[in-house]
């Protein structure tokens, strides 16, 4: 597994600026970040896993947002023209991310995992904090240094509707 020391030494290599920030209490997922911290939950930065079912078997599709944001497996069906999605269970998110499932940090994903990144994300010169696999610590970083260093295809999650309207119409006589 993956933890913030990897993560550390992963950004000094790559010579970004970024501090490793000692959490008051432990959390078990990204959601609690903004509590935790005191921050707003648009500058926290969470993943989350959803397994794409397929007569082929099953593909996880990780997801980059804001906590304020987070994704819902419809949005991701819709994006992906798949009815198929569902939440990924722990297990396999420990497997396909190499991450703790809940704290799981947008840097150093495997290469074969399919990453999108939510494209309403902040992309200023502010800080933005992320999971780092470890319930006791989290990353922060400037959020364009993130952006630029996570790998995956950014989309608008916010742009994706579902197809027809579910008003009901009255019918005029």
């Amino acid at each position: 597994m993956k933890d913030a020391l990897a993560i550390h030494r992963w950004l000094l290599a790559h010579q970004v600026h970024h501090e490793i920030v000692r959490l008051p209490r432990p959390m078990t997922c990204a959601e609690e970040l903004p509590a935790t911290i005191s921050a707003a939950p648009e500058r926290c930065v969470a993943v989350t896993v959803f397994e794409r079912h397929s007569r082929l078997g099953r593909e996880a599709v990780a997801v980059v947002s804001t906590v304020a944001d987070l994704p819902t497996p419809r949005t991701v069906g819709l994006l992906l023209g798949s009815r198929n999605i569902s939440p990924a269970p722990a297990f396999a998110i420990n497997a396909s991310t190499d991450y703790a499932a809940g704290l799981i940090c947008p840097l150093l994903l495997p290469h074969d995992l399919f990453v999108l990144i939510d494209e309403r994300m902040p992309a200023d010169g502010g800080f933005v904090f992320t999971p780092t696999g470890e319930r006791h610590t989290a990353l922060r970083l400037h959020a364009l240094d993130l952006l630029r260093l996570v790998r995956g295809k950014a989309v608008d999650l916010g742009l994706i509707r579902p197809r027809g309207t579910r008003e009901a119409v009255a019918l005029r006589h």
